[in-house]
């Protein structure tokens, strides 16, 4: 039985400008790091922070549903709102905002707009999986543990294949917990000048590449 997602596909253009963007970003703060970070993103902090978070809690629920890199919700969120929420709560409404956005994505991509982006993945050269039920759980782990395809393609690769939908919110919110946490601890670092809390954010990230690459190797071995 084959479960793979992407064969001879083509990358798109939004992930080489998120991964672009990301990289950037931390770039800049090192090179700089000499400097008041904290100045680097102000006008744009300020900004974030006089919509409130409603506004940005809101954008952060739809947003990536349709293309928006969730990284660009995840890594400001912690400085915007830490000091006015606390950063427990600020990662409890991020956590509990991605689950929006996860179901978002699916009902967009199994019913409002699934003639389109089936052709947009065909296009791209993404092939979407058959789904049974006795290979759900693992079409479900290597979708979301695999490199490359952005976050948005991923959720409309399952929705699209009509994986049922309690099994695409519990694989896709537990695959994004540690992506999230890590974004948002290394960000509080990171704008805050704080290296020593960026790198314990690093550490969670890393920590999860390396979980996701044992996972996919377990369920690849299985499939084979």
């Amino acid at each position: 039985m084959s479960t793979e997602v992407a064969p001879k596909k083509r990358k798109l253009p939004v992930l080489k400008l998120a991964v672009a963007g990301i990289l950037l970003l931390v770039v800049a703060i090192v090179l700089i790091r000499g400097t008041d970070v904290r100045a680097l993103g102000g006008r744009g902090m300020t900004l974030i922070r006089e919509a409130g978070p409603w506004v940005f809690f809101s954008a952060m629920a739809i947003l990536p549903a349709v293309g928006a890199p969730m990284a660009a919700f995840t890594i400001p969120a912690g400085q915007a709102f830490g000091a006015q929420l606390g950063l427990g709560v600020v990662i409890g409404i991020s956590l509990a905002v991605i689950a929006v956005n996860l179901a978002l994505g699916y009902w967009v991509a199994r019913y409002a707009l699934r003639p389109v982006l089936a052709g947009l993945l065909k296009r791209y050269g993404y092939a979407v999986p058959r789904v049974t039920p006795e290979n759900a759980l693992s079409i479900a782990l290597l979708v979301r543990l695999t490199p490359g395809p952005p976050y948005v393609l991923q959720a409309w690769i399952l929705g699209v294949a009509e994986l049922p939908f309690r099994m695409y919110m519990i694989v896709s919110w537990l695959a994004m917990v540690p992506w999230a946490l890590g974004g948002i601890i290394l960000g509080q670092g990171l704008f805050n000048g704080n290296f020593g809390l960026a790198l314990m954010g690093l550490g969670v990230l890393v920590a999860a590449a390396i979980g996701v690459h044992w996972i996919r190797r377990k369920y690849s071995r299985r499939e084979n």
